[in-house]
């Protein structure tokens, strides 16, 4: 049997689809099809059920898969070990939102440095990083979406609270009796966000007050650091992970508007290529960072 055409099936098994498939291999969306049913043909069995959104393995292609796929990641396994052993050099490439990788992921695999390790870091949101993931770009994603299919595998990593914050100034004009009043209050007060449809204020307001939020964005960065420096400046109210903005709460530069009960949470995922992990600088990466999120 040809080793091209079970590596094309098993990359159709964890697509989902010919095209996703045929992205990933460099092919034409007819030459995976074609492919596919010559290994069908081979086997005298249908290995895919034809959908109107992607393909659904049999249980014959299921089974193909499961004893197949193991092989093929090992055979890659030894390319890319052999590589490393002549280079010495071995690399991760991570994909995540700028601020949680900087502040957070990047600190975690920076030991990996002194065991011979690389890192090449890309910025961009979760759709971007998973498509880029999933086309081979990346060796791990931190996304705040669960992915969907087999192509991906996702782990979660951990949850950030966000916290409603503001300039000691906003907070002394407003005062704990004009807080208790509710939401529509703080509507009045300027907006600091990352994006016109105040991604991080709506949630919080869904959350909190299950309501949508009136106001309109004042400052729009679409980096949180820089929402953070813009609130701290007295530019107006925001909506940021603790993790980001907990030095300047300790150090009196904003303030916490309001601490419900239950705050609310993000959950972020450690997000691979499924089967990468037989590939040894991935495992140590993904091992690296879940092992660090258990401490933050």
């Amino acid at each position: 049997m040809d080793l091209a055409l079970l590596r094309t099936f098993v990359t159709v098994h964890r697509a989902g689809s010919f095209t996703r498939a045929a992205a990933l291999l460099g092919l034409s969306q007819p030459a995976v099809t074609g492919q596919i049913r010559t290994l069908e043909r081979q086997l005298g069995r249908p290995l895919f059920l034809r959908q109107a959104r992607g393909v659904t393995p049999t249980t014959i292609g299921d089974e193909l898969a499961h004893r197949a796929a193991p092989h093929l990641d090992a055979l890659l396994e030894i390319a890319e070990v052999g590589l490393d052993t002549e280079t010495g050099i071995r690399t991760v490439h991570l994909a995540g939102p700028p601020e949680f990788t900087s502040a957070r992921a990047l600190p975690a695999l920076t030991p990996l440095i002194g065991q011979g390790f690389t890192l090449r870091a890309s910025f961009g949101n979760a759709e971007e990083a998973l498509e880029g993931l999933a086309a081979g770009h990346h060796d791990l994603a931190i996304a705040t979406a669960r992915p969907r299919g087999r192509l991906l595998t996702a782990t979660p990593l951990c949850d950030e609270e966000h916290v409603l914050v503001a300039a000691p100034r906003w907070a002394v004009h407003l005062g704990p009796s004009v807080l208790r009043k509710g939401h529509v209050v703080l509507e009045q007060l300027p907006v600091v966000e990352v994006h016109e449809s105040l991604p991080f204020v709506s949630r919080y307001w869904h959350s909190v007050f299950d309501s949508r939020p009136a106001a309109a964005g004042t400052v729009i960065a679409p980096d949180l650091r820089a929402a953070l420096e813009a609130t701290a400046s007295g530019a107006g109210l925001a909506v940021l992970p603790r993790y980001l903005c907990e030095d300047a709460l300790e150090r009196g530069r904003i303030v916490a508007l309001l601490e419900p009960p239950v705050p609310p949470l993000r959950t972020y995922f450690l997000v691979i290529r499924t089967g990468t992990l037989a590939h040894p600088h991935i495992a140590r990466a993904h091992e690296a960072l879940l092992r660090t999120a258990a401490e933050w």
